[in-house]
């Protein structure tokens, strides 16, 4: 009976380096405490702006009489963010006063042919355009009153509207940073748990522990049991920040905005997994290739490049370049959710990127299984990817 439960305990070693490698990393206060610096960044990333936002006070504009007082009013109204305040004053000197000590923003005085707007040492070019095209408004509107036209007769002809031919599912700046935000989530997770996969297998070198683990359990079970078991970390810790990023969205009252990322983030998982995948193969055989941890600036350049150019491509590039990027395997983990939120892509374009990935995943891995068949027994000096390639299996 126990020969046959430890036949099954040993059937799928892989296992049991993947358990043993999502152990560590619980046990890990490196680990852990970059998964709570990653929340607290993404926190203060959701919550800081809506607070800042919803603290805005508006600007108080010192007027002198009530057609100040109606500029500023409809200057608010076009706006339509309660941006400005109107301050009664005495005199001008006291709208001086009020504007040298900073009670108020701006003054509207009235002059010979209008207003003028006074400031400290310069005016917010925001206020006084606001408060330019509200005078000239009321202005327009008290002389056709004179001349007998109504002010739907005086705006005939003038109404401009926006349209758009190809308008995204979020407000551009939103879509931008969250655009951003998902690129950088799979950069630094698979940067982040590729150095840690590299320094791990360098340990197990120096250490000579991989020699025991090599006796006991196939070459490529401890590859397999390395990617499952970090893959799984590393998707366990984007889901946490991305349920501290929907308790931020809901707490500040931005949850129309998951309804747009919700679709995407599902796609966005299934990238993540397989640039993930065929990543976390490529950052063993970099260790593997070292024999000590000063080798790893040599040996995972080669994953770093591969990392960076995507990264800078999916949030810089525009247009054709990033449809293009969107395609390549690597990059569409991080190009393709981005142009999900920003465009209106078709079906089949996620589902090519994803097939694509999917082959470049598979050959990169065989690929990387060779590489650390023959790498990972060698101690004596650091290898190079030619030279690993000639070598036997050990």
């Amino acid at each position: 009976m126990s020969t046959q439960q430890s036949r099954t305990r040993l059937q799928h070693p892989w296992q049991l380096v993947a358990l043993r490698e999502i152990s560590t990393k619980l046990r890990d206060k490196t680990f852990i405490g970059s998964t709570v610096f990653m929340l607290i960044v993404v926190m203060a990333a959701v919550i800081i702006p809506a607070l800042l936002a919803g603290n805005d006070s508006p600007d108080k504009v010192a007027v002198l009489d009530d057609a100040g007082a109606r500029v500023v009013q409809q200057a608010d109204l076009v706006n339509g963010d309660d941006s400005l305040e109107v301050t009664r004053v005495a005199d001008r000197a006291a709208a001086e006063r009020a504007v040298t000590d900073g009670d108020v923003a701006v003054a509207l005085l009235p002059a010979d042919n209008g207003y003028v707007v006074l400031g400290d040492d310069e005016v917010d070019s925001g206020i006084g355009n606001s408060l330019r095209e509200a005078a000239v408004s009321l202005g327009m509107f008290a002389n056709a009153a004179k001349a007998g036209l109504t002010p739907e007769q005086l705006q005939a002809g003038t109404a401009v509207q926006e349209q758009l031919l190809n308008p995204g599912p979020l407000p551009e700046i939103v879509a931008n940073f969250v655009n951003i935000g998902l690129a950088l989530a799979f950069y630094m997770t698979a940067l982040g748990f590729g150095m840690m996969i590299a320094q791990s297998v360098v340990q197990e070198k120096e250490s000579r522990v991989v020699e025991i683990l090599a006796a006991a359990i196939p070459i490529r079970a401890l590859l397999w049991g390395k990617v499952v078991g970090n893959t799984v970390m590393a998707l366990a810790q984007i889901v946490v920040i991305a349920a501290a990023s929907l308790i931020g969205l809901l707490v500040t009252g931005q949850a129309d905005i998951l309804e747009v990322i919700a679709p995407v983030a599902g796609w966005f998982v299934v990238f993540f997994v397989l640039g993930f995948l065929a990543l976390a193969g490529l950052w063993a055989v970099a260790g593997s290739l070292a024999t000590r941890q000063e080798d790893l600036g040599s040996t995972t350049l080669p994953g770093q490049m591969i990392l960076m150019v995507p990264f800078f491509f999916s949030v810089f590039a525009g247009g054709t370049a990033k449809t293009v990027a969107s395609f390549v395997p690597i990059a569409s983990s991080m190009a393709m959710p981005g142009r999900m939120l920003t465009e209106d892509v078709p079906l089949w374009q996620p589902l090519v990127a994803i097939a694509l990935l999917l082959l470049a995943t598979v050959l990169i891995i065989r690929l990387g299984a060779r590489l650390y068949e023959r790498t990972l027994l060698q101690t004596g000096r650091k290898l190079g990817y030619r030279e690993a390639l000639t070598l036997e299996p050990s």
